[in-house]
């Protein structure tokens, strides 16, 4: 299973100048310019953190999912997904089957949306073949629409990314408290049995 990212967040997207403010950064002294790298890169990875730490995708793009055959329940591995733009089977030589849109139909879902069949199941690739879907996913089409819990997170860990930027310690999904307060909301339910009564 390969999740791909089609259309990568543009750095113009990315809110180089209020993170700027945010970290109190001086200006006037003429290379203001000269870390935006590092701070861009430091965003981007607060981002992915982030995304992978609740299983949604923060600003909106496009994705191609690859797999074998249809897991199940049939989730996508990201979320909230608004729609599925191409679902096609592949046989061993990867030559490409579209299937038909009428044929199947997305189940939104803030943390684990579905594709389901509208009538039976869903044609299942030959052995040796595999599946090829494209879907566009995202909670906000820019950042200023953002949740605002969810940017400031992602300048706290931005933050927390430069300011350790030398600390080799730092390692195993190392996530400051108060960036996992902010993000406790966002995250999957976990719903099961435990011993005595259900959980």
């Amino acid at each position: 299973m390969i999740l791909h990212e089609i259309t990568p967040v543009p750095d113009s997207a990315l809110p180089l100048d209020a993170f700027k403010a945010h970290l109190r950064l001086g200006t006037g002294f003429g290379h203001d310019r000269l870390q935006e790298p590092v701070l861009l890169a430091f965003l981007r990875a607060s981002l992915a953190a982030i995304e992978g730490r609740i299983g949604k995708v923060l600003l909106t793009r496009d994705f191609e999912w690859r797999l074998a055959d249809w897991p199940d329940p049939l989730l996508l591995p990201v979320a909230p997904v608004s729609q599925v733009t191409l679902v096609a089977l592949l046989d061993r030589t990867g030559a490409e089957t579209v299937v038909p849109a009428a044929a199947y139909a997305l189940a939104p879902d803030a943390h684990a949306p579905r594709l389901l069949a509208l009538s039976g199941s869903l044609p299942r690739p030959v052995s040796g073949g595999g599946l090829r879907l494209r879907f566009t996913a995202g909670l906000a089409a820019d950042w200023d629409t953002l949740p605002a819990d969810l940017a400031q997170a992602v300048f706290l860990l931005a933050a927390h990314y430069y300011e350790y930027r030398d600390d080799t310690s730092l390692h195993a999904g190392c996530m400051p408290f108060g960036v996992a307060s902010l993000l406790d909301r966002h995250r999957p339910l976990r719903l099961g049995r435990i011993r005595g009564g259900a959980a």
